[in-house]
C-alpha cells in the first residue's frame, strides 16, 4: 500500500510512500532493540555529543526541512521555519538532560540505598498531521537522551518530514535503527506499535477518541503512555484589561496554523463593559491576517489539511450561522477556509466542541465567578489565557481555570523547556520542560547492606 502526500494549498500529490505493515514494525523493534543496547551503553558526553551533533545537522538542513512541511502541510514558511528550528532547540536541550539524569543517595539504617535511571528500552512515539516536527521531537529527543531507541509514526498525510529527521540522525552519526520513521495507517502500523510486547512506551498525540482506545490497549498491557489530546480552550478578556493589545493579538490564538491547534484559544469570552469595543478592535485583526501561498514569506494563514478536514469545519459554521467576522480566502485548487468569527454562548456546540480550524467564538460574561465557570465548562483542559491589570485577579483566576498551560497577558504558553500537560481528557503526563528526559526513564531502587 502506498500513502499519497498532497500538497494542501494546490491539491496536487508531491509524494507516495510506502505504508507499514505489522510486519514491517515487528522488523522495526527487533532493529531498534539491538541498536538501544549499544545507545545505553554510551558514556553520557558520549550520548549527549552526538545529540548535540544531529542538532546541527538539523540546523544545517532547516531550510529543506521547512519546505518539506510547506508542502505536506501547507503550513506558511514563517512558520515552517520555527518549527524546524524548534527540533534543533530541543535536541540541544535534551542533550544538556543526559548528563543530569542522576539517582538520589537515600539515607536508610544498615547500609546504602541508591537510585538509578534505567532507560525504558524501544519507545513508540505517533505523531499528528498538525505540527509533524515537533510533536515529533517531542517525544524522540527527549526519549533518545534517557537512552532509548524510538520507532516514528508520523500521521499518513504528513510523513516526509519524519523520514528525513530519521536519515538526518544517521548522518549525525547516531546508530542504524536508533531513530527510526514508520509511515503508515493508525490502524495498521499504529496499532502494531500500541500493541507490540516489545515497545515500553506510547506517546501519543492527536484526538481524544484515538487516545483513549490506545491507553484502553496499553492499561491491558502495563504499557506506559503519555497523552496529548484535544482543547477548547479560552482566552478570557476582562475589563481592565489592554483591550486593544488583546484584541490585536487574538487572532494568533486561534488562527495559527489555521486553528489546527489544540491550545487554540477557540473561545474567547469578553467581559461586557468592554464587549463591543473589543469587538470593533478584533475585526480588523482578523482582516489583517494573510491568507494565500504558503511559499509567500508574507502568508500568515495556509490550508486546512485535506477536504474531508474542511467539511468537518464547515459543519460547525452552517450558511444560515451569522458571522460576526468573516475573512478571506482563495479560490480554485486548495483547502481553503476563511478566518471565521461567531458570536454565541457558553452552549453552543461551535462552544463545546473542537473545531480545529479558524473558527472562534466569543461569549459574553458579566464577572469573574462567570469567567471561570464558562471556561471550565468543556471536557478539555489543555491550555488558555487571560487578560487582566490585576495581578491578584490573574494568580486567582490562573488557579481556578481547569486547564494545564495558562498564560497572562499573552497567548504563549507552550515552551520545550517548560512542562506541557492537559487537564481532563486532554491529556496525561508532561513530558516537556525539566524533567522530560526523567520521564522515558525507569528509578532503579538498590540497597547495599553494610555489616
Amino acid at each position: 500500500m502506498l500513502l499519497e502526500v498532497l500538497n494542501p494549498a494546490t491539491e496536487e500529490v508531491v509524494a507516495t510512500v510506502p505504508a507499514a505493515t505489522a510486519e514491517d514494525v515487528d522488523a522495526a523493534v527487533r532493529r531498534a532493540a539491538e541498536a538501544q543496547r549499544g545507545w545505553a551503553a554510551l558514556a553520557p558526553g558520549d550520548r549527549a555529543r552526538l545529540l548535540r551533533r544531529f542538532a546541527g545537522v538539523v540546523d544545517a538542513h532547516l531550510e529543506e526541512l521547512a519546505l518539506l512541511e510547506v508542502r505536506e502541510a501547507g503550513h506558511p514558511v514563517g512558520s515552517a521555519r520555527w518549527e524546524a528550528g524548534n527540533v534543533r532547540d530541543l535536541l540541544d536541550y535534551a542533550a544538556g538532560g543526559v548528563e543530569r539524569l542522576t539517582g538520589r543517595q537515600i539515607p536508610v539504617a544498615g547500609g546504602l540505598d541508591v537510585t538509578f535511571h534505567e532507560p525504558l528500552g524501544v519507545v513508540g512515539v505517533i505523531v499528528p498531521w498538525n505540527f509533524p516536527m515537533p510533536v515529533a521531537a517531542w517525544g524522540f529527543a527527549p526519549a533518545l537522551a534517557a537512552g532509548n531507541a524510538v520507532l516514528l509514526k508520523p500521521a499518513e498525510t504528513t510523513p516526509l518530514t519524519a523520514l528525513r529527521l530519521a536519515e538526518l540522525a544517521l548522518a549525525a552519526g547516531l546508530p542504524e535503527g536508533l531513530l527510526q520513521a514508520l509511515p503508515g495507517t493508525g490502524p495498521e502500523a499504529g496499532n502494531a506499535l500500541v500493541e507490540h510486547p516489545g515497545v515500553a512506551k506510547i506517546v501519543f498525540t492527536g484526538s481524544t477518541g484515538v487516545g483513549k482506545r490506545i491507553m484502553a490497549k496499553c492499561a491491558e498491557r502495563v504499557k506506559r503512555v503519555t497523552l496529548e489530546l484535544g482543547g477548547k480552550s479560552a482566552n478570557i478578556v476582562f475589563a481592565d484589561a489592554d483591550v486593544e493589545r488583546a484584541a490585536a493579538t487574538a487572532p494568533g490564538s486561534f488562527l495559527d496554523n489555521t486553528g489546527q491547534d489544540c491550545c487554540a484559544r477557540s473561545r474567547i469570552l469578553v467581559q461586557r463593559p468592554v464587549y463591543d469595543r473589543f469587538m470593533e478592535l478584533l475585526e480588523p485583526a482578523v482582516r489583517s491576517v494573510v491568507v494565500g501561498d504558503p511559499a509567500d514569506p508574507a502568508t500568515g494563514m495556509g490550508p486546512l489539511i485535506s477536504a474531508a478536514h474542511r467539511e468537518r469545519v464547515r459543519s460547525y459554521v452552517p450558511e444560515s450561522a451569522p458571522a460576526a467576522i468573516r475573512g478571506e480566502a482563495p479560490g480554485g485548487k486548495g483547502f481553503w477556509y476563511p478566518a471565521t468569527v461567531l458570536e454565541g454562548s457558553a452552549g453552543d456546540r461551535v462552544a463545546r466542541e473542537e473545531v480545529f480550524g479558524p473558527v472562534a467564538v466569543v461569549i459574553p460574561f458579566e464577572d469573574e465567578d462567570e469567567a471561570v465557570r464558562i471556561a471550565n465548562a468543556t471536557d478539555y483542559g489543555l491550555s488558555g489565557s487571560l487578560w487582566t491589570r490585576d495581578v491578584s485577579r490573574a494568580l486567582r483566576v490562573s488557579r481556578a481555570v481547569a486547564a494545564g498551560n495558562l498564560s497572562v497577558n499573552s497567548h504563549s504558553s507552550v515552551r520545550y523547556w517548560t512542562p506541557f500537560g492537559g487537564f481532563k481528557q486532554s491529556g496525561l503526563g508532561r513530558e516537556l520542560g525539566p524533567d522530560a528526559v526523567a520521564a522515558f526513564a525507569e528509578v532503579k531502587n538498590v540497597f547495599v547492606a553494610v555489616e
